[in-house]
């Protein structure tokens, strides 16, 4: 398949994507910095010429997203609007724009996380942002067929413990080869309208 993979050169993307790749699909990276595609998904317009540059493509995966992490009561407006952004919209306008854009049978894989449904101190912006991806991911599976759409839903990983471990006291880390695998699932599989949490 011809993949295009959004947020390529984070920690998960460049996992994700040697994994695709070694799955034998060709994938072609995007970020705002690197990649064989520099292009910024929290603006539709580059969005679209993301799309227009990349040609036709069998499934866009996306492994990328910021949220501020602050408390309620230092949170403003524009931190709650800037989480949407950094997080949901963008991923949103992937697969707005993409169903004309991608395979008839083609597939999304968007990225959430685990603050959805186990919330932290300082992480509502977060767990705002993952919950209405996985509410935007179900609905818009009954609309899309036959495409698919799907979200993977990690904890923190294993790999960065050393950095954020301590943001998620008692939870499980999972390893970035598991999360790959919900990638690929994804990809290769039938299922659509699905949160693979991990």
């Amino acid at each position: 398949m011809r993949i295009l993979l959004v947020g390529a050169t984070g920690t998960l993307g460049t996992y994700v994507g040697k994994e695709l790749a070694g799955r034998g699909h060709e994938v072609l990276a995007v970020s705002r910095s690197g990649g064989d595609l520099r292009y910024d998904i929290t603006d539709p317009a580059q969005v679209s010429a993301m799309y227009q540059h990349a040609g036709r493509v069998d499934a866009v995966v996306s492994a990328g997203g910021h949220t501020p992490f602050k408390v309620i009561t230092d949170m403003t407006a524009e931190d709650y609007t800037a989480a949407f952004q950094g997080k949901v919209h963008g991923q949103i306008e992937l697969v707005r724009q993409g169903v004309a854009r991608i395979a008839e049978r083609g597939s999304f894989t968007l990225i959430s996380g685990v603050l959805a449904r186990e919330p932290i101190p300082a992480g509502s912006a977060a767990s705002m942002a993952n919950g209405a991806l996985e509410a935007f991911v179900r609905a818009a599976a009954i609309e899309i067929a036959p495409q698919r759409v799907n979200a993977v839903s990690p904890t923190v990983f294993t790999e960065s413990l050393p950095r954020y471990g301590d943001f998620f006291p008692g939870m499980e880390p999972v390893p970035l080869a598991r999360v790959a695998q919900a990638y690929v699932r994804s990809v290769e599989g039938a299922q659509t309208g699905q949160v693979y949490a991990l």
